[in-house]
């Protein structure tokens, strides 16, 4: 962008942001705008497309710090009195013009050897005044200023290159969420989008993606100037909750329902997996509450390993039992009389 365009256009009054603004601040204008202007919602409103551009450009500027910074200096400028104004011999009322300004730069005052004749015709391109001053003339190099090569910050070009093209600028990244259900996830899934130009974007979600993960789709966001690449899709997957099986990592986790006599005499039961089809696993005799049986590769599965399916037993305790039930569990208890199964955390908590 040439620099007259900065002094001319104000970024922060077309996304509706101070000048203070944070970046958050920016985007979220940005986006509420983007949104409210963009062209597939107002098909044929020329008025709607120009402020589109307008968005976008002022959010391309303000959101890049380094061109954010020689925006805010070049508007200072603008304000603090050094204002480049077309004016004839002797300066124009409403402020000085070029040759006032280079004048008492360089020393030169009112018969000083630094003129620029804005009087009349096109105005002057800053770039080339002050990349002929500072870059290529007696004050190029590496003397004069601090800063880059040329005495102003900003490297080769002199003055900071304020205003001065910076080359092809790459697309912006646009955000995107989807949901997926817990088994989508696990084994993969393809999911369809709407980019910003309305687009339809499909892609593949890998097998074995987590709730809040991002996935990045290059070359899917916004548009870049001609000849620089678009930008990304920075895509966040939420991940519904299952009814039965939970993640710990890349093990499937389940809670494990056994009887009373299935844990204390043990047993074969079945366990279901996700896939819908059920395995055998063997309950050892007196296996307690809380075990965990591991069921090998029937976890999830990605490209460098596949997890394993961690059944928790779950005791389950009869609500209701028949006469010849009661009779059984009240000779249990007779014989299990004089044994505490608590013994060992209350001799525990009294050494802790």
């Amino acid at each position: 962008m040439a620099s007259q365009d900065w002094f001319e256009k104000d970024f922060y009054a077309v996304l509706g942001v101070p000048s203070d603004a944070d970046a958050a601040a920016i985007k979220k204008a940005y986006r509420k705008l983007a949104r409210q202007h963009h062209p597939d919602k107002n098909a044929g409103d020329a008025a709607a497309e120009r402020k589109f551009k307008d968005i976008t450009e002022a959010h391309s500027v303000l959101s890049d710090p380094k061109q954010r910074q020689e925006y805010d200096a070049i508007r200072q400028m603008a304000r603090g009195g050094a204002r480049f104004t077309a004016g004839g011999p002797g300066g124009a009322t409403g402020g000085a013009g070029f040759e006032d300004v280079f004048s008492s730069m360089f020393g030169g005052g009112q018969g000083g050897n630094v003129r620029f004749n804005t009087g009349g015709g096109a105005q002057p391109d800053l770039e080339d005044i002050l990349g002929g001053l500072f870059g290529q003339g007696g004050f190029g190099g590496q003397g004069g200023y601090p800063g880059g090569q040329g005495g102003f910050p900003g490297g080769a070009g002199g003055f900071g290159r304020y205003g001065a093209p910076h080359g092809p600028q790459p697309g912006h990244d646009i955000e995107a969420r989807t949901t997926l259900s817990f088994r989508e996830a696990v084994t993969g899934s393809t999911v369809t989008l709407s980019g910003l130009d309305g687009q339809r974007i499909t892609t593949r979600i890998p097998a074995g993606v987590k709730d809040g993960q991002k996935i990045k789709l290059r070359g899917k966001g916004g548009e870049g100037d001609p000849g620089a690449a678009r930008g990304d899709l920075i895509l966040t997957v939420t991940v519904e909750k299952h009814p039965v099986f939970g993640r710990e990592g890349d093990n499937l986790t389940l809670d494990l329902p056994v009887t009373f006599a299935e844990a204390a005499l043990g047993a074969t039961v079945a366990v279901p997996t996700l896939d819908g089809k059920p395995v055998k696993v063997r309950v050892a005799p007196g296996t307690p509450s809380g075990r965990v049986l591991r069921i090998k590769g029937r976890g999830v599965a990605t490209k460098s390993r596949t997890g394993d399916l961690l059944a928790k037993v779950q005791v389950v305790v009869p609500q209701r039992l028949s006469d010849e039930a009661k009779a059984a569990v009240e000779a249990l208890r007779e014989q299990e009389a004089g044994v505490d199964p608590r013994a060992e955390i209350f001799a525990e908590a009294e050494r802790a």
